[in-house]
């Protein structure tokens, strides 16, 4: 097995949501290093559908406040449509992972107010030092969705391999309209997630937990 194989697979283990963070910001260099990584990955017929609008220093802030305000308010307007559920071991995944997060932080399970302050720190970025807003060309629909998928992927392995800490945040694209309009996006880009990022702070019990994995026989169909 190559050496390659084993780096690959020890970065994949290490990579974990963060969800909270350090303030101090992570060096212009760095950023660019993982943007140049994530930009590798491939593409139906290499268009690279995907962009990116990082935020640092007071412009953070600034956004910070905003999506506070704007997620106060409620009524949510993603430009994809959230899933229509969680059906079977999905379902079953996702509440595992919901529970870890409760039980790592001391919230039980019937705190309903507790839940609903846990969930609005998506909004406060987790106290993250950066943001990037990640956006799609409309037009490509799905496909360039499906396409900047990987570049997400990518990106957040990336900077853990730089011992950058992230997390995918899909909840700030509930208020996508809010977020083209604060960052002068153009309609024909379709917001699709956030990434919050920075250097976690090892010593916060919430990244204290990690999800599990699903079984290989659960993934893979191999015939011939």
């Amino acid at each position: 097995m190559s050496d390659t194989y084993e780096t690959l697979t020890q970065v994949l283990r290490e990579r974990h949501s963060c969800r909270a963070f350090r303030p101090e910001p992570v060096p212009d260099e760095v950023i660019t290093r993982i943007v140049t990584a994530a930009g590798q990955v491939p593409s139906w017929c290499n268009a690279q559908p995907w962009q990116i609008t990082v935020t640092r220093g007071a412009e953070t802030e600034r956004f910070r406040a905003a999506l506070l305000e704007r997620a106060a308010q409620g009524d949510p307007n993603p430009d994809q449509p959230w899933p229509q559920g969680f059906p079977g071991i999905y379902g079953d995944r996702r509440r595992t992972c919901g529970f870890q997060l409760y039980d790592a932080v001391g919230i039980a399970r019937d705190d309903r107010p507790a839940r609903a302050e846990q969930s609005m720190r998506n909004y406060r970025l987790f106290d993250a030092p950066h943001v990037a807003i990640v956006h799609s060309e409309a037009a490509l629909g799905p496909y360039g969705a499906m396409d900047t998928g990987g570049f997400i992927t990518t990106f957040m392995l990336a900077a853990r391999s730089l011992g950058v800490d992230t997390i995918a945040q899909a909840a700030i694209a509930a208020y996508s309209p809010m977020v083209r309009a604060h960052f002068g996006l153009p309609d024909t880009r379709t917001v699709l997630c956030a990434i919050s990022f920075g250097y976690g702070d090892t010593d916060h019990p919430v990244n204290g937990f990690r999800t599990e994995r699903a079984d290989l026989d659960e993934i893979l169909d191999l015939r011939g």
